[in-house]
């Protein structure tokens, strides 16, 4: 199995506010050995006024395929 920082599973979701922190979040997680998974999605959120975003990730020594 592969060690993961904090033993995370190996694919993980990022979500939250599409804004700086969001970002940064997306970026600490490239600098610790993560690597993108698919698109980024991006949708309004009516209730919060503002736009959501969503990231896959998954660690670098992951043998993942896309299907």
């Amino acid at each position: 199995m592969y060690q993961t920082p904090e033993d995370r599973p190996i694919y993980r979701l990022l979500n939250g506010k599409d804004d700086r922190a969001f970002c940064e979040r997306v970026s600490e997680a490239l600098a610790q050995g993560w690597r993108l998974y698919g698109s980024p999605t991006i949708t309004w959120d009516e209730e919060g006024g503002c736009m959501k975003a969503a990231q896959a990730v998954v660690w670098h020594e992951a043998d993942v395929v896309k299907r």
